[in-house]
C-alpha cells in the first residue's frame, strides 16, 4: 500500500479546504466481492482527486481487496471477516471507532451502514428504500442516495455517493498493479508476449450459474489456435478451480496452450491482459479487470443484469450504463457483452434453479460458434493502443 501521507508528512495544505465538505481522515467502506471493489475505484478516484492530501482507508473483506492492489489512490486497507466473530467486531471498532472525519458506504446493508456510523461523524451512504424499516439507515447517513438494483450500473451507483460530496466525478475503473509483475510474467509465459498474439480466456467463474460447456472453450481453443493465436487459460487459487482449467487444458493435447490458472495476482493478471490480443470469459472479476485494462473483451453474461452489472468500457464518461437489458449482441468501446439465448435472458436470478450452484438453460445451450464470431468480431477490428 502506499505509504500514509500523515506519516511521511505530506499535509501541505488544510485536507480539503476546497471541497463543501472537508475531512483530514476519511473511510471508505466496499465490504464487496472482489469483481465489486473493482467497481469501486471510480469513486475512490473522484475522492482522491477533491482530497489530495487527505488519508483515504477502504475498508474490504477478507482476502477481497486483491483489486486494490497497488492503487495510488488509498493509504490503507483494512480487511474484516465477511462474517465476523465477537472478536473480529472488537479488532475493527479499534481501527475505526471515531478515526474518521468522513464515512462513505458504498453498499445499503446494515453492517455498512453501521460501521460508516461508528467510523466518522459525517456519513454518506447508499440505503435500500424509503420504507420504514430502513429509516434508521437514513436518519445514520444524514446525506444518502437510493440503490437501484434494476436501471443504474454499479460504477454509476457509486458516483452517486461523490455527488452527495458536491464533487466532480471520476468515471474510470482503476486496474491494480504490482511492481515486478512484467518479470514475474516472463518466466511463467513460454513464448513472447510482445511479439506473439495471444488471447486469454477466463473460464471459471465462482458460481455455477454463471459457468459454460467446458465444450465451449474447447472449440474456441482450438479455433483461436488454427488462427495461429497463443492461448493462456487463467484462473483462481481455488483447488476445484484450478483442476478445472487442468482438466481443460489436458483434454486440448496436442494444442499448445498455456495454464495460469492460481498462478497470478490480479496485479500480475492485468499486466498480461495488457498485451492480450483479446480477452473472453464469462461474468466474473477476471473479466471486468479486462474491460478496465482496455483489452477487447468477449463477456458472455446469462442470468445477469448487464445494465447493472456489465463490464465498463475504458474510456467511458457518461452517466448511461452502455446496455441494455435485453440485447444478444452488445458492443460499446472495447467490449462486446453477448448473452445466453432463451426468452427469459436475463432473469435476474441465480440460475434456473434459484441457487448459486444451478444450471443456466441460456449459457448450456449457447453454441460455441456464436462464442467464436463475437471473438472473431473483435479480432478483425484494429488493435487497440493501451496505455
Amino acid at each position: 500500500m502506499p505509504q500514509s501521507r500523515e506519516r511521511s508528512g505530506e499535509w501541505r495544505r488544510d485536507p480539503g479546504r476546497d471541497v463543501k465538505y472537508p475531512a483530514r481522515r476519511i473511510l471508505l467502506i466496499a465490504t464487496r466481492q472482489i469483481g465489486d471493489v473493482l467497481l469501486v475505484t471510480p469513486l475512490l478516484r473522484s475522492v482522491r482527486r477533491a482530497y489530495s492530501a487527505s488519508r483515504i482507508d477502504v475498508l474490504v473483506y477478507r482476502r477481497m481487496g486483491g483489486m486494490l492492489e497497488g492503487n495510488p489512490d488509498l493509504d490503507m486497507m483494512i480487511e474484516v471477516d465477511e462474517h465476523p466473530n465477537r472478536d473480529a467486531y472488537r479488532a475493527l471498532l479499534r481501527q475505526i471507532l471515531r478515526r474518521y472525519d468522513l464515512a462513505i458506504s458504498t453498499l445499503p446493508g446494515d453492517r455498512p451502514s453501521v460501521y460508516a456510523f461508528l467510523a466518522a461523524p459525517r456519513r454518506v451512504c447508499i440505503v435500500p428504500d424509503l420504507s420504514w424499516r430502513a429509516c434508521w439507515k437514513r436518519w445514520l447517513a444524514r446525506r444518502w442516495t437510493l440503490l437501484d438494483n434494476l436501471d443504474t450500473h454499479t460504477v454509476i451507483q457509486n458516483l452517486k455517493l461523490a455527488d452527495l460530496l458536491e464533487i466532480p466525478r471520476c468515471y474510470q475503473v482503476v486496474p491494480p498493479g504490482q511492481p515486478g509483475a512484467e518479470e514475474r510474467l516472463e518466466g511463467l509465459v513460454p513464448f513472447s508476449r510482445h511479439t506473439e498474439p495471444h488471447v486469454l480466456i477466463h473460464p471459471f467463474p465462482m458460481w455455477r450459474y454463471k459457468r459454460l460447456p467446458v465444450d465451449t472453450w474447447k472449440k474456441l481453443a482450438i479455433h483461436l489456435d488454427r488462427r495461429g493465436l497463443r492461448v493462456i487459460f487463467s484462473g483462481g487459487p481455488a483447488a476445484h478451480e484450478r483442476a478445472y482449467v487442468q482438466d481443460l487444458v489436458q483434454s486440448l493435447a496436442p494444442v499448445p496452450v498455456v495454464d495460469l490458472a492460481g498462478q497470478l495476482s490480479f496485479g500480475e493478471l492485468a499486466e498480461l491482459l495488457k498485451s492480450c490480443r483479446c480477452y473472453v470469459g464469462p461474468d466474473t472479476a477476471a473479466t471486468h479487470l479486462a474491460a478496465a485494462c482496455g483489452v477487447p473483451t468477449v463477456a458472455i453474461y446469462g442470468p445477469t443484469n448487464p445494465v447493472k452489472w456489465g463490464p465498463w468500457p475504458a474510456g467511458r464518461c457518461v452517466e448511461q450504463s452502455p446496455y441494455t437489458h435485453v440485447g444478444s449482441w452488445q458492443h460499446f468501446g472495447n467490449v462486446l457483452l453477448l448473452q445466453g439465448i432463451a426468452e427469459c435472458v436475463p432473469c435476474y436470478q441465480e440460475g434456473c434453479e434459484r441457487h448459486k450452484n444451478s444450471y443456466s438453460f441460456c449459457l448450456d445451450q449457447l453454441p460455441a460458434a456464436r462464442v467464436i464470431a463475437a471473438v472473431d468480431s473483435l479480432l478483425a477490428e484494429p488493435i487497440p493502443s493501451v496505455a
